[in-house]
């Protein structure tokens, strides 16, 4: 699988106690790398998949450190390249419970990746099965490569970061595979709160709004709820449960729901095992403090 996004470094805030948002809160701060498409590459290896990741880090010794870190987990890096600013920065606060308080992030500047992916996107393409992209990096990256794996038969899963190109152009999502996002993300697409609504409610809107949107396959997650999804052009829809768990950390869940349902979707499988995979290692990723399951 060829994976197209950004590297980020995550800096985490991990509250002991009940987290006050205005107090001094003590607790632990961990910093890793991160980043939706890195932690994509890592759970694809981990899963069996082989990846290649099209990305950028600074051109320092962290950024090497990042890089020589993927090639160690078995991430195919050759087409990571060093630039000034080349990996983003997030800063995250989890409570007592483990669930995401508050976050900033900064985005990486992708010029460099655009005049990469230029020269060489046509030979890297060429030699994928399928391709991860990480729509908000930016416009230009996001045409790019849809048109190439348009001019290659090759199917895009594309993830969101902040939803900020996606949302100037909904039109890229005509061309994806599968759509998979959270319920906030849905309804910021969808123009409509779906924050508050019960599966069965958030099933109809999912109907409704991927249908309006012209969108192949949809999966909204909705955290301790489940899932539910549609793709319209088998007709299949349904709602997937959670599997319970004792939470850790749940950043990084996400993702690892993401790796799990494309690598079955690659595999053959419809949508519904699909989800059901990527309810399985969202659940094994909620069980550590990282963003991936071990």
């Amino acid at each position: 699988m060829l994976v197209v996004g950004a590297v980020f470094v995550d800096v985490k805030g991990f509250a002991q106690n009940h987290y006050l948002p205005l107090e001094r809160n003590v607790g632990e701060v961990q910093v890793t790398s991160g980043g939706v498409c890195r932690n994509v590459a890592e759970n694809f290896v981990k899963l069996g998949v082989k990846a290649q990741f099209v990305s950028m880090v600074d051109d320092n010794a962290l950024g090497r450190d990042v890089r020589e870190k993927l090639a160690a987990l078995g991430v195919d890096a050759e087409h990571v390249i060093e630039a000034p600013k080349g990996m983003g920065m997030w800063l995250a606060i989890l409570d007592e419970k483990g669930d995401l308080a508050g976050s900033i992030s900064r985005q990486p500047d992708f010029s460099a990746m655009e005049a990469y992916l230029d020269r060489h996107g046509d030979e890297i393409m060429a030699s994928a099965e399928g391709v991860v992209l990480e729509v908000d990096t930016n416009a230009a990256i996001s045409r790019r490569v849809l048109s190439l794996a348009k001019q290659h038969g090759k199917p895009v899963y594309s993830i969101v970061g902040n939803m900020g190109v996606i949302l100037q152009h909904p039109e890229y999502l005509h061309d994806v595979a599968c759509f998979i996002c959270n319920e906030m993300e849905a309804g910021r697409l969808f123009r409509e709160d779906l924050t508050h609504l019960a599966p069965e409610a958030m099933l109809e809107a999912l109907k409704r709004g991927s249908a309006v949107a012209g969108i192949k396959a949809m999966v909204i997650t909705m955290g301790a709820q489940g899932a539910v999804y549609v793709d319209n052009q088998t007709g299949e829809f349904g709602y997937c449960p959670p599997m319970e768990v004792d939470v850790v950390d749940t950043t990084g869940a996400g993702d690892a729901f993401f790796s799990a349902a494309v690598a079955a979707l690659m595999d053959g499988a419809p949508l519904s095992q699909a989800v059901q995979a990527g309810t399985k290692l969202a659940a094994q990723t909620l069980r550590v403090a990282g963003s991936c399951a071990e």
